[in-house]
């Protein structure tokens, strides 16, 4: 990461792999017009996340990622978290933004840590720990070091797929959550955000390997975790030996049959990037009815951040056998899964007819207005350093339950980057 202002300004028209060309190609499309009286709001909110970055980055030790800020205290974690990508990705968009060599000498040392995770293959998160991380440096400053260290990250995270089920695993095993069954090949729909690692390796190397094995794990995804009515399933099951489901259920939504936000957001994001990769109208049809699904959703708040799972106390919706709602005053809202599909939408507008394009861009600028909002949106020196409130990870454990984390703050501010862009 050389010569990084002279660089940078090259970035946003020469080295976009991933994002930007698509939004770009999404103004083209559609001319899609950004609110003026929203774009100030943008900007003051990626100055105010510039000055709440400088306030965390200074209450961190060097070998110490933040990941959330509980009961008044920080808590943090080590570069091999699967969070750990999102606090030096988030530093290099606000560079992006601002300039502030402060922030971007604090993503270099991070990434000069994380480098060692390139070979690790316990690990299905790479692209979120990779990609986001030096994926943006790379897109920023085009070092050949950085090209490098992706494309051995992907051949790590290529090293998970299993051609007798068409996916890439996500844990190597995992209990059920009532305890009785032990899943062998679990994949979870998560495991859609790390396929643009192995997109951005197959351009960079010209080899189809990676490309084809993310958009085997797509089809497959689409095939077993998508419902007919665009919800999905959290986990899904395999039989290693024959490729069957053996099971379709979750770790972290209300139950097996219900709708966890984020794996819907997680949905939404990931079949937008690969219908951008391929141009497959399957994937594309499924990005939409995801959105579709998300967005009329009868329990979809005004303010449309969503409570952490749509189907929280309906009838025919069991929930976890540890999850107690005695524990909270109010259903945990999840401001993780509002981050994660404004940025999708931003992209996703691009890709449909105007009419629906405009309807997915105005639901994208009232999640982003709603973030924004003191309700949601910290006051700097507030909330440990993280830029978002009332996020929830793990409710069915009581883990990280209305709280800041540090991959709502990612998105916050990729949603914040993309709609600044639709300006220019």
């Amino acid at each position: 990461m050389k010569n990084g202002l002279k660089k940078i300004l090259l970035g946003s028209s020469l080295l976009f792999w991933g994002v930007m060309p698509s939004l770009v190609d999404a103004q083209e499309q559609n001319r899609l017009q950004p609110d003026p009286g929203l774009q100030a709001v943008v900007t003051e909110s990626l100055q105010a996340s510039v000055r709440q970055y400088a306030y965390l980055k200074q209450r961190l030790q060097p070998d110490q990622w933040p990941r959330t800020f509980e009961n008044g205290k920080l808590q943090t974690a080590t570069p091999y978290a699967w969070t750990s990508g999102f606090y030096p990705g988030g530093l290099l968009y606000l560079y992006e933004f601002s300039h502030d060599n402060s922030l971007l000498k604090e993503a270099k040392a991070k990434l000069e840590k994380m480098e060692p995770l390139k070979t690790v293959t316990a690990n299905h998160d790479l692209g979120f720990m990779m990609y986001c991380s030096f994926g943006n440096a790379y897109r920023l400053f085009g070092d050949p070091a950085d090209k490098a260290i992706l494309v051995r990250s992907a051949q790590s995270l290529a090293r998970r797929f299993d051609p007798r089920v068409g996916c890439i695993q996500s844990w190597d095993q995992v209990k059920s959550l009532d305890g009785k069954r032990i899943l062998k090949f679990p994949v979870i729909i998560d495991n859609m955000m790390n396929l643009e690692l192995l997109f951005f390796a197959s351009k960079a190397t010209g080899e189809s390997f990676y490309k084809d094995i993310a958009v085997k794990h797509a089809e497959m995804t689409m095939k077993n975790h998508v419902r007919p009515d665009f919800s999905c399933y959290h986990v899904v099951d395999y039989d290693v030996e024959t490729g069957a489901v053996k099971s379709r259920e979750t770790q972290q939504g209300f139950s097996d049959n219900s709708a966890w936000s984020r794996g819907q957001a997680w949905g939404i994001y990931g079949f937008t990037m690969v219908y951008r990769e391929t141009k497959d109208p399957r994937f594309l049809q499924t990005a939409k009815g995801m959105t579709d699904f998300f967005l009329s959703h009868p329990n979809l708040p005004e303010d449309k951040i969503p409570y952490w799972d749509f189907n929280v106390g309906q009838k025919g919706f069991d929930p976890p056998w540890n999850y107690d709602p005695s524990k909270y005053k109010t259903v945990p809202r999840d401001a993780s899964a509002a981050a994660i599909t404004a940025a999708a939408l931003l992209e996703l507008a691009g890709y449909v007819d105007p009419g629906t394009g405009g309807r997915y861009l105005h639901a994208a600028e009232w999640m982003l207005r709603s973030l924004s909002s003191p309700a949601y949106r910290a006051a700097t020196g507030e909330n440990g350093g993280f830029i978002l409130k009332h996020a929830s990870g793990g409710v069915p454990g009581n883990v990280e339950v209305d709280v800041p984390l540090i991959y709502a703050d990612y998105y916050y501010i990729e949603a914040l980057m993309r709609y600044r862009a639709l300006g220019k």
